[in-house]
């Protein structure tokens, strides 16, 4: 609660006070406005205060939180790959075809966990600009039959998870001419 004082100026731009402005009345009831505003302050203030300590707390609990289940969605994904690899183990009897089988098919489901978790394969191939990026050149060859600094030969494929890359893929890169 404010109250404005209508004083009189005098020519040098000061203002003296009036009577009823110095009733001591008028300036008890003022200072208990005051007074009063004060404590509403002191409270939203420290409302506010709390408020922002309270959110900060849960920001905190939450982030913590996201790290610690992060990778569930993931390992949820990986199970069946587990689950087919110890089938395959507790079935001594089968012939080499029927592992070869079961081995695609654990590798299929392991694409699909990976593909569904965001992690994509980096595989170039023959030709493809080399990219340092993602690529990791292990070697420069001669290769008069294609441009400079392209793949000529993919050592081991590269990984990308949420486009950022995991793993470059190895490769051998053309020469310059």
């Amino acid at each position: 609660m404010t109250t404005e004082h209508n004083l009189p100026e005098d020519a040098a731009g000061a203002t003296e006070p009036t009577a009823a402005d110095l009733n001591p009345e008028t300036l008890t009831a003022e200072l208990e406005g005051l007074k009063q505003r004060l404590a509403e302050m002191s409270d939203a203030y420290l409302r506010a205060k709390a408020e922002a300590e309270n959110t900060r707390r849960r920001g905190e609990e939450d982030v913590a939180k996201a790290r610690k289940f992060a990778i569930e969605s993931f390992a949820e994904a990986m199970l069946p790959v587990m689950d087919s690899m110890e089938a395959a183990i507790a079935t001594p009897s089968a012939t080499v075809d029927t592992v070869l089988e079961g081995v695609h098919a654990t590798r299929r489901q392991l694409s699909s966990a990976l593909e569904r978790n965001k992690v994509v394969e980096i595989n170039p191939g023959q030709g493809a600009k080399f990219d340092p990026h993602q690529h990791q050149a292990i070697s420069v060859v001669p290769a008069p039959q294609q441009d400079a600094n392209t793949v000529v030969t993919v050592l081991q494929k590269g990984f990308l998870i949420a486009d950022r890359v995991l793993r470059p893929a190895l490769v051998t890169v053309a020469a310059p001419k």
